[in-house]
């Protein structure tokens, strides 16, 4: 396992990362009341050129290989995001967030992501590292997880019962008269937590949830830290923008979730057999390319009822 990058490289990356933050803040501005699809489709064209583009610098800097390591981690991560977002669409619409606050609550979401997602990459390698055999245990585990997401119903999940939102309700003093875009106020003296905090509370858990997944998925593509951490970063980054430009569209997606899961049963056998068969980034990238072509283009040709009669 590599944890070897320059100095130099990881100052880079850092201000790539700024500078693409800057820019977003510098040609959009500050949260608007509504993010036209317009907005949205820049934006996250924008955040999808940069992580892109940043397979460039990885070449340059190391090689062929971990370049194309780098997209199919970035692609993977990215995907993987998409399905996430539709829970965050199912939590602001259950507690009636407006789009400012949303973006509110997004920015912070995935500014703790960046660093939980850092920590249990490194967690993750180390453990590969000292244990080599976990390979395959990370590998069986992606084989359940994607079959468990075949088999799972479509039914709308229910923010009430999610464990996190259960516990900070229970230990923490919170409040339900509107606040506007605090996360805390004070009331009486009293310092009590606000709805919006409780729904970043249930943003940040589904992300430790959502990287159970994801980490495992991209340590199979690559045991280069650098490589891994930064595609799990640069597809993090554009989140926000994203779910602005699918949010009103993601019910048409519903195949989604079978294409990932069979892009973790992909990822899956192909750390199980890594012992004695390589599988080269190349080919990975084609096929989960494929796998997710397929996905999205059933779901358009084919429908859900719901959607023919609304369209």
């Amino acid at each position: 396992m590599d944890f070897a990058a320059a100095s130099a490289d990881w100052a880079v990356f850092a201000g790539i990362v700024v500078a693409a933050l800057i820019l977003d803040r510098v040609l959009f501005g500050r949260p608007k009341v509504t993010v036209s699809f317009r907005e949205a489709a820049v934006r996250s064209s924008m955040f999808v050129a940069i992580g892109l583009l940043f397979s460039v610098f990885v070449w340059l800097r190391r090689g062929s290989e971990p370049a194309l390591n780098y997209l199919v981690a970035y692609l993977v991560e990215e995907s993987l995001s998409v399905d996430n977002l539709f829970v965050f669409l199912v939590l602001f619409t259950y507690f009636k967030i407006d789009e400012v606050r949303q973006q509110r609550v997004l920015f912070w979401g995935i500014l703790g992501a960046v660093v939980m997602r850092g920590i249990f990459i490194v967690a993750g390698t180390a453990l590969l590292t000292k244990f080599h055999f976990m390979i395959y245990v990370f590998g069986g585990f992606l084989i359940v997880t994607g079959v468990r997401l075949l088999r799972r119903k479509e039914e709308d999940a229910d923010p009430e019962q999610n464990i996190a939102l259960r516990l900070a309700r229970r230990f923490i003093r919170t409040t339900n008269d509107p606040t506007g875009d605090h996360f805390f106020v004070v009331k009486d003296g009293v310092r009590h937590a606000t709805t919006l905090f409780l729904v970043l509370v249930v943003v940040e858990f589904t992300d430790v949830v959502f990287a159970v997944d994801s980490v495992p998925a991209v340590l199979a593509i690559s045991s280069d830290v650098f490589v891994v951490y930064t595609s799990n970063v640069m597809a993090i980054l554009g989140l926000r923008a994203l779910y602005f430009l699918l949010s009103g569209m993601m019910g048409r997606f519903h195949h989604l979730g079978t294409g990932l899961a069979f892009v973790l049963i992909f990822i899956g056998s192909k750390m199980a057999v890594s012992g004695f068969l390589h599988i080269a980034p190349l080919v990975s990238l084609a096929v989960i390319v494929l796998i997710l072509a397929i996905a999205i283009s059933v779901s358009l040709l084919r429908p859900l009822p719901e959607d023919s009669k609304k369209s």
